[in-house]
């Protein structure tokens, strides 16, 4: 008798699970100026990152990698190109680095270079 494993779900929080882009290619949201966040995803009453400050820039990745519910949410708002290069600064839940790294491993690389 074989035995199949589940498969394996990540959470960002508890009874929210992870949601992962297909590929990075697919992330092509805004690299420069003020980017506002939908109230969803960011319930301060300041919603806007400028970019163009790293921190921001680290602060609302963190924030959409964790609230995303839609992929077409982490479309909008995420770079794959820019994901990629910050991937090791980013505070992430575990379950959040967990997902993303199992489906691009690429990003783990990034993460121990």
């Amino acid at each position: 008798m074989s035995v199949s494993a589940a498969p394996v779900t990540h959470l960002a929080r508890p009874h929210r699970p992870v949601v992962v882009a297909g590929t990075l290619g697919e992330l092509r949201g805004p690299t420069a100026g003020l980017v506002e966040l939908p109230l969803r995803l960011w319930w301060h009453p300041q919603r806007a990152f400028d970019l163009s400050q790293h921190t921001m820039l680290l602060w609302m990745y963190e924030n959409v990698l964790r609230e995303a519910i839609r992929v077409e949410e982490l479309r909008t708002h995420l770079d794959g190109a820019t994901l990629t290069r910050v991937w090791g600064e980013l505070n992430l839940p575990r379950g959040v680095r967990a997902a993303w790294e199992a489906r691009h491993p690429r990003l783990r690389l990034r993460a121990a270079a």
